[in-house]
């Protein structure tokens, strides 16, 4: 296999070319197609400047034309940068100013956000702009060793800024290569992308799956059930997060019959609840195929697809992942059966955080696995189970908030004396992000939330925030956030 990433998106555009890559509803594109039409953008980004090597920022809608984006991104030789569309501009702000792009691309409603941001040292364009009048002729693919950057995400920060893990050509294409082996795809696949392309799972895990498999794929804008269940009767595989698979539920007209050409249901980004995998299963007869990874690191576990699907686990690690269970403080590995920090190594792991040395060092263990941060447990039979998360990450709706992040704006608030995030349990997002606030003074918690949503993405506000007159603490002074979880658990449950 090539050790660069073009190399194997040229493999299946030329054995490919004549098969239905993508098709959004309005119109299909061959492997072939997309292709040449990313050979005439790469010409474009190299025409505005883009080298091997430059960052290309981009926060667009979700469509076909973002898809082409990054094939000539990587064509170029550049490096990918996909945020999140509900970032506000401070967000954006600081992105474009830690990540220095050449170029950023952006929605037309969004221009003049981008005009004011990253210091000014970066050129701004639209996609519509950008495939006016491609020029005919196609750049030549860059050549890219195998650990040069491809691309890099943006995770928010447990202790402030988000940092940037940079993927290298080999992660990615290693990391698609075995799951196509692991999860059986082939060319009669059709997957029913409903996901967002800004993180891993949208973009790296659906799209190479198909791309290098020679499946097709129809994309989605967002997740709608009648949709996604009418596109049932001529697709083979769906992959969602839970609140997917919870939407699918509370809809009548997914049944048995409804899903009998599906091959496989894939979820992630978030844990799948048992009483949700048993309901699933009930319904329609398929046992969803749980598994689990991180942006810094690809897809490091899954069940199996021929053995037991275990509802609660998250499966064995795949091929040629290693994982182990440590001892957070020491680093001391834990036999079979004990709960400690989860740890992984191999050509999947990212090379570190952009500009951040200390950061990266301080993520890894002297013989260079990745402390993931996650608590975990591996049982007699070898599967993982995941218990909690050291670092006090809430995921609602399969997307990442960090509590310090959400913290920090409300503790620099006048009348917010001390401020705990924590994720409750919410039938919809799985996790829902809530504040619990010791106020310093008069408090409105609707004009606080109201004012965070011009701070944060929607998703990061909290959907509920509590008064405390003192927050509970330990001996040592510490919010004791188990606490706060336990008080408001039940705060999102059905009546």
């Amino acid at each position: 296999m090539p050790g660069d990433l073009y190399s194997r998106f040229v493999q299946s555009f030329e054995r490919f070319a004549n098969r239905i890559l993508v098709e959004d509803g309005a119109r299909a594109w061959t492997y072939g197609e997309i292709g040449r039409l990313a050979g005439r953008l790469a010409a474009r980004l190299q025409a505005l400047g883009v080298a091997p090597g430059e960052r290309v920022l981009v926060q667009t809608d979700k469509n076909v034309e973002t898809l082409i984006l990054y094939f000539a991104t990587i064509r170029a030789g550049a490096i990918y940068l996909p945020l999140n569309i509900d970032y506000t501009e401070a967000e954006l702000d600081y992105f474009a100013a830690d990540a220095t792009p050449v170029l950023a691309v952006c929605r037309e409603s969004s221009a003049e956000v981008f005009g004011r941001i990253g210091g000014g040292g970066m050129q701004v364009s639209t996609l519509a702009a950008l495939f006016a009048d491609l020029p005919e002729a196609e750049a030549p693919p860059v050549p890219r060793a195998s650990d040069d950057v491809a691309a890099i995400l943006y995770t928010s920060g447990t202790t402030g800024k988000p940092k940037g893990a940079m993927l290298s050509q080999d992660n990615l294409a290693s990391n698609g290569e075995m799951l196509i082996e692991f999860w059986r795809f082939t060319p009669e696949d059709r997957l029913i992308h409903a996901l967002p392309i800004f993180h891993v799972h949208g973009l790296f895990v659906a799209v190479h799956c198909v791309l290098f498999s020679g499946a097709s794929m129809v994309f989605l804008p967002r997740f709608e059930s009648a949709r996604v269940i009418e596109l049932m009767a001529k697709s083979t595989v769906l992959m969602g997060v839970p609140t997917y698979y919870v939407r699918l539920l509370a809809d009548p007209a997914f049944t048995r019959e409804s899903a009998g050409h599906m091959r496989l249901f894939i979820s992630g980004s978030a844990p799948l609840s048992a009483d949700i995998h048993r309901a699933f299963e009930e319904r329609c007869g398929h046992r969803v195929l749980e598994r689990y990874g991180m942006t810094e690191t690809g897809m490091l576990t899954s069940n199996p697809y021929d053995g037991e699907r275990r509802a609660g686990f998250v499966g064995p690690p795949l091929p040629g992942v290693g994982l182990r269970i440590a001892e957070f403080e020491t680093g001391r590995v834990l036999p079979q059966g004990e709960v400690g920090i989860v740890e992984v190594a191999g050509r999947n792991i990212f090379k570190g955080y952009w500009q951040m040395p200390e950061k990266t060092a301080s993520e890894f263990r002297p013989d260079g696995w990745f402390i993931t941060g996650d608590m975990g447990v591996i049982d007699a039979r070898g599967y993982v189970q995941l218990v909690g998360r050291e670092k006090d990450l809430i995921i609602s709706g399969g997307l990442n908030v960090y509590p310090a992040e959400v913290e920090a704006l409300l503790d620099d608030r006048p009348d917010v004396a001390e401020a705990a995030v924590i994720g409750v349990p919410h039938p919809d997002f799985g996790e829902a992000v809530v504040a619990v606030v010791q106020p310093a003074g008069p408090f409105d918690p609707e004009a606080v939330r109201e004012a965070m949503r011009k701070e944060l993405a929607a998703f990061k506000v909290p959907k509920a925030i509590f008064t405390m007159d003192a927050l509970p603490r330990n001996t040592m002074g510490k919010i004791q956030k188990k606490l706060l979880r336990e008080q408001y658990a039940g705060l999102f449950a059905p009546a």
